[in-house]
């Protein structure tokens, strides 16, 4: 059974769980081992046991589950995505090979936020003034650019050539893999004040889901730093 969920408000990008191995007794056993020993269901002393694991950090048996992803966003956010490697394997739609329809991201007026100074990178929580005006530049080049890469494509041009026009607001799609440590790692960073709005509720959605598949092992990697709560724009 899959789990599909949107992550962004135009309703194009999202998080589709499409397989999981292991549970929360997965983790458990994976401890056990160690004395010989194995649980046939969860109990209360194996959830204890969860929790000690998280708390003093004795990850390896939350590495055992395993999940796999299918998930749609733009470049911008799939290229902070990516940074996280350990853990993670991943094959990602290629604009060499395909020339379909290009799907790309245009924000809210509302979203459109203005400059911190006091950051080296981020954004204050706040809409730029002229937000409508500034959405209006990102929707005119967006076209312009969707429009030129089709325009290349009909006079022969190469899809692996034509793709350098598109911008980083096109959407990306890519089947990942991970381990239930690497999700969590990936979600105490990218659910963090610091992370870019747009991949925080990307991260958001990832971890609702982790959370039902996993209820005590993700609330114990998440418990010390309590970041299961939605994003704050």
């Amino acid at each position: 059974m899959t789990t599909k969920i949107t992550a962004l408000s135009d309703g194009i990008g999202f998080v589709e769980l499409i397989g999981t191995f292991g549970d929360d007794l997965t983790v458990v056993n994976a401890a056990r081992v160690s004395f010989a020993k194995e649980s046939v269901e969860l109990t209360s002393g194996d959830a204890k046991l969860i929790k000690y694991l998280a708390k003093h950090e004795h990850n390896s048996p939350f590495f055992h589950p395993q999940l796999r992803f299918r998930l749609k966003m733009p470049i911008f956010v799939a290229r902070e995505w990516f940074r996280h490697t350990i853990g993670f394997a991943r094959n990602e739609v290629s604009r060499r090979y395909v020339d379909s329809d290009v799907e790309c991201y245009v924000p809210t007026a509302d979203m459109i936020r203005e400059r911190d100074t006091n950051k080296k990178q981020g954004s204050k929580s706040t809409a730029v003034d002229n937000s409508e005006c500034a959405k209006g530049h990102i929707v005119d080049l967006t076209e312009l650019a969707v429009e030129t890469y089709n325009k290349l494509l009909s006079e022969n041009v190469a899809p692996e050539v034509a793709r350098m026009v598109l911008p980083q607001s096109m959407y990306t799609e890519f089947i990942e893999t991970g381990s239930l440590y690497a999700y969590a790692r990936l979600c105490k960073l990218r659910l963090g004040p610091d992370a870019q709005y747009e991949i925080r509720l990307y991260a958001q959605v990832l971890s609702s889901i982790l959370e039902r598949s996993f209820p005590v092992s993700w609330s114990a990697l998440m418990e010390t730093e309590q970041l299961t709560s939605a994003p704050s724009q």
